[in-house]
Order: structure tokens, then C-alpha cells, then sequence
């Protein structure tokens, strides 16, 4: 997602206009779990906090715990033991959206009780996931990352369970090491358990999960969620000279004159469109502006500046205060574009 996040957490970009991180927190939440750690590293405390609060507004706790070098998924939950205190656990990373929900694999493992659970899915590209191997009586052997020949096309998301025995994978003699690229990789400890014997199930997700890690990626999950969430609401009426077609939400204090609105689309608050066509599958999040363009299957971020543009805008995401400006005066394009940028003309 470069070079967006050269300047925002990945986890606090808007998908289907909200931060990518409260959708896990739903999840959570809706599975009755009530206490929530929330792992970051050195520096992003402040920042963390400002964009999630303390978690009442889902009905939970969060605890920030703070994971002093980023050296591998393993290593997030290692550095939680001791808010643990030695009770089960669920993982689930901070990218991950399990649109249906968690609650049946949460009850299996509250029920069932084994020392770890990890879930899988069917998945195209499972070679660069995660992925479970099994003997010929169905039992899970062990779980490789990436690799080469997977035997079939099922993979792990990141949604993973545990309990007091996690832990002594990191201790002892025969403790986990890191692996070559110097991080303790979340299948590691699992494989630890079923070296010794302990009980690792797996259990098949059979619900949407949804993993927007790359530029295509986001777009997909934006278009899905904005299909399957989105209901008309306004929260603000555009004026009599507009036109809204289908489900489009609008938040508080927005401005919309002469200008077609075509869902499914979510508009935050405090956005001012004027003379414009929003097509499907737009996400335009809080204090944009729009002027005189036609936007498509696009995600704005925060405070986006969009004016006379002559072509339409289609599969885009733009960072958080860009500014994109059309001039018929000029016979040239000028452009400002950070480390990594992208752009076609």
C-alpha cells in the first residue's frame, strides 16, 4: 500500500469508508469477547489511542501493550503473556475482515478446548499464506509458510487461538528461533505444540474473509463492502437540483449540490460535492472536496481536494490531503508525486 503508508498506519486507512483495524474490533466484539489487546510499536501510542479510544464505543476494554521491535506475528502474542494471565486467547490480526463473523469458531474453541486452533479457507493463491498439512487420517501434521508445493488449495488467515501452553514454545532449550528474515513466524509456535503433543485442531472458515493488502486488493474489499453494508442514510439532504440513485449514505454537515450520486456509495461528513457524478462503489471519507468530476470505484481518504478535472476518475485510492486539480489553460500536466507514486494520464 505504498506510498500511502509512508504517512498513515495501513491498519487506520478507511475501507468501505471506515479504519481497516475496527472492523477485526467488530468481529471481537460481536463474538462476546470483552477484553482487547491492542499490540503496536514504539512511537504510535499517541497515535493509536486518538484513533480508537478506549474501546467503549464497541463495549469492550482495550489494553495497548507495546511490542518493542517488530519481529514477527508470534512475537505480538509472546509480548501479551502476562495481560494474559494465563487465560485462552484469540488472535486476529489487524487486517484481516471476517465479514460473517467468528462466533461459531469461537464457541468451538471455548467447547472443545484444544491448546491451539488455527482456521482455514480455500484460496487461490495459497502460496503466499500460510497453510496446513495433514496425514492421511485428516490430523494436522504441520502448518509451513509460503510454500512452494502446497498439496492443495487451502490456506490460514490470520485469525489464530491458543492457550497456556502457547507460551512454552518461547522458553527452554527447545524454545522457537527466528526464522531467516529474523522473525518469530506465527506458524513456529504452533508447530512446537504438535512436536510435543499437544492438541492443535483446525476448522474450515466458510464465511467472506477479506485481506486488502494491495492496491487491487483494497478496491475489491471496498466494492464488497459498500455492496453488502451499505443502506440508504442521509444524514445531511442534498439539494433539490441532485440526484441519488440507489444506496448512498451521507454523513453530517456535507454540501451536495448539482450532482448525481449513484450507488452503492458512502460519503463522510463534512464533504462538499458540487457539479459532479459519484459512481458506484466510491467511498469519500471526511472533509473532501469535490468540484466539477466524475468519480468511480474509487476510495478517497481524509480531506481529498478533487476540481475540474475534463476525464473521469476510475479504480483509484488517494491519500489523505492530495490535492487533484484539472487547468485547460495548460497544454502540460504538472505533477507532485511522493516516493512510489502511481499514476496514469
Amino acid at each position: 500500500m505504498r506510498p500511502v503508508t509512508f504517512t498513515a498506519n495501513k491498519h487506520f486507512i478507511p475501507v468501505g469508508n471506515k479504519p481497516l483495524i475496527f472492523y477485526p474490533v467488530e468481529t471481537i466484539a460481536q463474538a462476546g469477547i470483552t477484553e482487547i489487546a491492542i499490540t503496536y510499536n514504539p512511537g504510535q501510542i499517541d497515535y493509536a489511542k486518538e484513533k480508537l479510544g478506549d474501546g467503549s464505543r464497541w463495549g469492550v476494554k482495550f489494553t495497548f501493550i507495546e511490542q518493542p521491535e517488530p519481529i514477527g506475528l508470534a512475537n505480538v502474542v509472546e509480548v501479551c503473556e502476562k495481560w494474559l494471565r494465563n487465560d485462552p486467547f484469540v488472535y486476529h490480526l489487524g487486517d484481516n475482515i471476517f465479514v460473517d463473523g467468528i462466533a461459531d469458531i469461537v464457541n468451538y474453541f471455548e467447547k472443545e478446548k484444544p491448546d491451539g486452533l488455527v482456521t482455514m479457507l480455500h484460496h487461490a493463491e495459497n502460496k503466499r499464506m500460510g497453510v496446513p498439512y495433514f496425514d492421511k487420517n485428516n490430523r494436522l501434521i504441520k502448518y509451513v509458510e509460503k510454500p512452494t508445493q502446497p498439496p492443495h488449495d487451502f490456506a490460514v488467515p490470520g485469525l489464530y487461538f491458543g492457550n497456556k501452553n502457547f507460551f512454552k514454545a518461547f522458553k527452554g532449550k527447545g524454545r522457537i528461533r527466528p526464522s531467516k528474515r529474523g522473525e518469530l513466524e506465527i506458524p513456529s509456535p504452533y508447530q512446537w505444540l504438535i512436536d510435543h503433543k499437544f492438541r492443535v485442531d483446525v476448522i474450515e472458515y466458510t464465511g467472506v474473509w477479506l485481506d486488502p493488502g494491495k492496491f487491487n486488493d483494497w478496491l475489491e474489499t471496498n466494492q464488497h463492502l459498500l455492496d453488502r453494508m451499505i443502506v440508504k442514510r442521509f444524514e445531511s439532504e442534498p439539494d433539490t437540483d441532485s440526484k441519488i440513485e440507489g444506496r448512498v449514505q451521507i454523513g453530517l454537515d456535507c454540501k451536495i449540490t448539482k450532482s448525481i450520486i449513484r450507488g452503492p456509495v458512502s460519503i463522510g461528513d463534512n464533504v462538499i460535492i458540487e457539479n459532479s457524478f459519484i459512481g458506484p462503489y466510491t467511498s469519500i471519507y471526511d472533509n473532501c472536496r469535490i468540484t466539477a468530476c466524475h468519480i468511480e470505484n474509487s476510495v478517497l481518504m481524509e480531506a481529498v481536494l478533487f476540481k475540474d478535472l475534463d476525464k473521469p476518475v476510475d479504480s483509484s485510492i488517494i491519500g489523505p490531503h492530495s490535492e487533484i486539480t484539472g487547468d485547460d489553460s495548460q497544454t502540460y500536466h504538472q505533477l507532485f508525486i511522493g516516493e512510489m507514486g502511481k499514476v496514469s494520464l
